[in-house]
């Protein structure tokens, strides 16, 4: 089993085409292309941390988690309604979340933080919402579509991604000590 993160999916929403310059003609391409591309990765036993920003509407949301493999969670995002988070097919619903994977302290949220609890202490901030738009601090890790060839990523994964410049003064990634 593997642990996958992403976000900033925006099924259904034509304006993040234009607004992120999104390589789709339309979005039934970029949705068919989506799912595609999340399950070609995505094993029907892993799990995946949304971290927010699903769809443009929340009555896709349940025929949409259902096309997808895995057990998905969901950190909400700021275009997230109710009925988006209340949707069935997710294991679990926040707001924020703190938790281990392949021996590294995570918190998770829809947004970048500039400090995060545990960041001087090798833990890491992993995020969406800027659309890979953002220059990244160190530990940080924005997981959504768009920064990662409109696909989940593993832990490992984002580790091994060459980076782009990083803020200076907080030291390299470290896994965390049991």
């Amino acid at each position: 089993m593997t642990i996958f993160f992403t976000a900033d999916t925006h099924f259904g929403d034509h304006r993040t085409i234009n607004i992120w310059r999104r390589p789709f003609s339309s979005v039934a391409d970029m949705d068919a292309a989506l799912i595609q591309r999340w399950n070609a990765v995505v094993e029907p036993g892993d799990t995946v941390w949304h971290l927010g920003d699903v769809a443009r509407r929340a009555s896709d949301v349940p025929a949409l988690l259902a096309a997808l493999n895995g057990t998905k969670h969901l950190i909400r995002g700021n275009n997230d309604p109710d009925g988006t988070v209340a949707a069935r097919h997710w294991a679990s619903t926040a707001d924020y979340a703190e938790l281990e994977v392949d021996g590294h302290r995570l918190v998770l949220c829809h947004y970048p933080f500039r400090s995060w609890n545990g960041q001087h202490r090798g833990v890491i901030n992993l995020h969406g919402h800027s659309h890979g738009r953002l220059a990244p601090m160190r530990r940080q890790f924005d997981v959504g579509v768009d920064a990662n060839d409109f696909a989940p990523v593993s832990m490992s994964d984002l580790l091994a991604k060459p980076r782009p410049r990083e803020r200076s003064g907080v030291p390299p990634v470290r896994p965390a000590s049991s």
